[in-house]
C-alpha cells in the first residue's frame, strides 16, 4: 500500500457505517481504515459519488483476492489472472483464503483481517450466500470495495458480482450437453460441490426448469449429491451414486473438482463410456479423460479472464470510475468493454465447449 492517508484513498467515497456488529469487531480488533470517520444510515451498504469513467485509476492499492478454496487449480488459474491484471494497473495483489471449500468460518475470519489491514479492496468467491454478509458490511463500511467472483453472496453484501457467465446459460447448456450424450433418455443425477453454494444452487434450479420441457420427457433427475468441493469425498459420491442407481445413464457435475473425481471414477470402473460425464472442468484437468474416451465434452468460461475482470473491477470501485450501478460501463483495458447489469452483474461472456476436437488447444 502506499503512504497515502485513508482519507485521500477515499476522497470520492461517501461511507455509510452499520451499527455495532459484534462478530466484525471480535475478529478484527485494532484500528481499522474509517474507525474514526464513521456515520450513516447502518444499512451496511458502501455509497460514492456519482461515477466518473474518465477518474484516474488509482495506484499503490492493495487487492487482495480470497477465493473459495486456494490451491485449487481453477482458482489459481482465476487469481494468477487476477494478479496479472491488479500489477498491470500498478497496485498489489494478495491471495489469502482456506484449503476447504467449506471453511465459511475462515472466509469470515479473512474478510475481518483484511479489513483490519486496511485492504483497499476485496475479491471474494463465496462459500455461502450469507455467512460473509456481517464480514462484507464491516469491510465496506471501512471503505473496504468489495466484489464477488465466481460465486456470490447476498446482492447488498458486495457492491459488484463477476459472474462466470449467464447462470441461465450454464444450467441449461450443462443439460443439453448431457441429453445429447445419452440419446435424450434415462436416469440422470447431479454432483454438486457445497449445498450452501450460492453458484452451484442457482445454476441447478436452472437445470431442473430446463428438465421441465416436453424434450426432456424421457430424462428422470434421481438425486443431488454434494462432494463439497473435495476430490476424495466426490469420487466416493460418484461411487455411490452409481450403486444406489444401477441404471444411471450421465451424471453433470458443475463443480470442476467433482468432474474431475467424477471422471477419475468412471475412467477406472465398468461404466466408462457407458454413464456419460459432463459439467465445469478445466481443459488441464479433464484432457486425459478426454482422451481416453470417459467424457465427450464438457464446457467452462476462461477463469483466468474471469479473475482477471474482478481486479479490474475492484480497482475500477476504488477509483470512482463506477459505482456498481446497473447501466454503467466499465473499461477493463484489453478484456475490453462491459455494462454493468441486473443485481450489480457483469459477466466475461458464454461458456466455451471442450471437446476431442479443441481441448488442445487450451492450457488452463
Amino acid at each position: 500500500m502506499s503512504g497515502t492517508t485513508a482519507g485521500a484513498r477515499r476522497s470520492t467515497l461517501v461511507l455509510v457505517v452499520a451499527t455495532a456488529v459484534a462478530l466484525g469487531a471480535t475478529a478484527c480488533g485494532g484500528t481499522t481504515k474509517n474507525s474514526a470517520d464513521t456515520t450513516g444510515t447502518g444499512n451496511g451498504t458502501k455509497t460514492v459519488t456519482k461515477a466518473d469513467p474518465n477518474a484516474p485509476t488509482k495506484k499503490d492499492l492493495t487487492v487482495a483476492f480470497l477465493p473459495k478454496q486456494v490451491n485449487n487449480p481453477y482458482f489459481t488459474t482465476a487469481d494468477n489472472g487476477g494478479k496479472k491484471a491488479v500489477e498491470s494497473l500498478g497496485s498489489t495483489y494478495k491471495e489469502v483464503g482456506t484449503s476447504s471449500g467449506t471453511d465459511t468460518a475462515g472466509q469470515v475470519s479473512y474478510v475481518n483481517t483484511l479489513t483490519q489491514q486496511q485492504a483497499d479492496a476485496i475479491a471474494v468467491s463465496a462459500q455461502d450466500p450469507g455467512a460473509l454478509c456481517t464480514a462484507l458490511k464491516q469491510a465496506m463500511n471501512n471503505g473496504v470495495s468489495v466484489v464477488t467472483y465466481d460465486s456470490d453472496t447476498n446482492k447488498d453484501c458486495r457492491q459488484l458480482f463477476v459472474s462466470p457467465a449467464s447462470a441461465e446459460d450454464l444450467g441449461r447448456t450443462q443439460v443439453q450437453l448431457l441429453a445429447k450424450q445419452i440419446g435424450g433418455k434415462g436416469e440422470i443425477a447431479i454432483l454438486s460441490a457445497a449445498q450452501t453454494a450460492t453458484n452451484q444452487n442457482t445454476w441447478i434450479e436452472f437445470m431442473k426448469d430446463e428438465l421441465t420441457k416436453p424434450s426432456y420427457k424421457n430424462i428422470k433427475l434421481v438425486k443431488i449429491a454434494y462432494g463439497d468441493d473435495d476430490a476424495q469425498k466426490s469420487f466416493q459420491q460418484t461411487q455411490g451414486l452409481l450403486q444406489e442407481h444401477p441404471n444411471l445413464k450421465g451424471i453433470i457435475s458443475p463443480t470442476t473438482v467433482g468432474i474431475k473425481a467424477a471422471a477419475q471414477y468412471l475412467s477406472g470402473s465398468k461404466y466408462k463410456g457407458n454413464v456419460k460425464l459432463t459439467g465445469l472442468g478445466t481443459p488441464n484437468d479433464m484432457r486425459a479423460y478426454i482422451k481416453n474416451g470417459t467424457v465427450e465434452a464438457f464446457e467452462l468460461w476462461d477463469p483466468a479472464t474471469l479473475g482477471a475482470l474482478a481486479a479490474h473491477a475492484a480497482i475500477a470501485l476504488e477509483s470512482g470510475q463506477i459505482t456498481g450501478t446497473e447501466g454503467e460501463t466499465l473499461n477493463a483495458g484489453p478484456l475490453g468493454t462491459y455494462t454493468i447489469g441486473k443485481d450489480n452483474t457483469l459477466s466475461p461472456g458464454n461458456p466455451t465447449v471442450f471437446n476431442n476436437t479443441n481441448i488442445d488447444k487450451y492450457n488452463f
